[in-house]
């Protein structure tokens, strides 16, 4: 199984091409769309995705995640088979989080790509290629060299210590911090909020705090946005209360 994952959305052919190349190198395999929908360049959004998911796929499975903001730029693909998983996409941060739960082993550096000529879809011409090379049952080390340097370190690391951030945000604008559960409250923008155990635990329109289903403390607002409420952003200092 392959699990893909990108910042192209759906307005446009973008992800429909990449599967289709797929599927020209690597009919069988089976493709699940894990999300399309993360925010364009959003390198934080992506690694959450990411970590959030890594517990549930299967063991042997595939991951193909491009988000990329650096394309054509002199930034790596790489190809890592982890403990469970083999993981295809760019070099910048968007597997460091995932990797904590699934340490790789193995490295590589993808040097093949198609003759298209372009620089700016590596989704098509490079990454998705070399993952259904990967379906095929292709060695790892055939898609290039062993990487000459360690992989770039995760963007945001899950904590259980006092002080956290927020990694990033769903689209009901609830706020995911990096502080793992086991508070009895925290302090976000200057506010005290004890963590309580579901939404409706709060009038509507109140903020409430909660251990989310990923294990991380997130912020919302019943029936709002935390988001546009606090005025938060990504990377904003969250600290917890015992």
């Amino acid at each position: 199984m392959l699990f893909f994952l990108s910042d192209f959305g759906h307005a446009d052919a973008y992800v429909g091409i990449v599967e289709a190349v797929m599927a020209g190198i690597a009919p069988a395999a089976r493709v699940v769309h894990l999300a399309h929908d993360v925010p364009p360049q959003d390198l934080r959004a992506g690694s959450l995705a990411l970590w959030s998911a890594i517990p549930y796929l299967p063991d042997g499975a595939i991951v193909l995640a491009v988000v990329d903001p650096g394309v054509g730029s002199a930034r790596s693909a790489i190809a890592a088979r982890g403990e469970r998983l083999t993981y295809v996409g760019p070099d910048n941060g968007l597997f460091g989080a995932a990797w904590l739960r699934d340490p790789p082993r193995v490295v590589h550096e993808i040097t093949t790509r198609l003759g298209s000529g372009a620089t700016t879809f590596d989704g098509r011409d490079v990454f998705g290629p070399a993952a259904a090379r990967l379906a095929l049952g292709a060695a790892i080390e055939t898609l290039g060299p062993t990487f000459a340097r360690p992989p770039a370190p995760a963007i945001v690391t899950p904590t259980s210590g006092d002080v956290g951030e927020i990694w990033s945000f769903d689209r009901y604008g609830n706020a995911i911090t990096s502080l793992e559960g086991g508070a009895q409250a925290i302090v976000v923008a200057g506010q005290r909020l004890a963590i309580a155990s579901h939404y409706a635990s709060v009038e509507v329109g109140a903020p409430v705090a909660y251990v989310g289903s990923s294990g991380l403390i997130e912020v919302a607002v019943r029936d709002g946005s935390a988001h546009a409420s606090f005025g938060l952003n990504a990377g904003d200092r969250v600290a917890r209360l015992s």
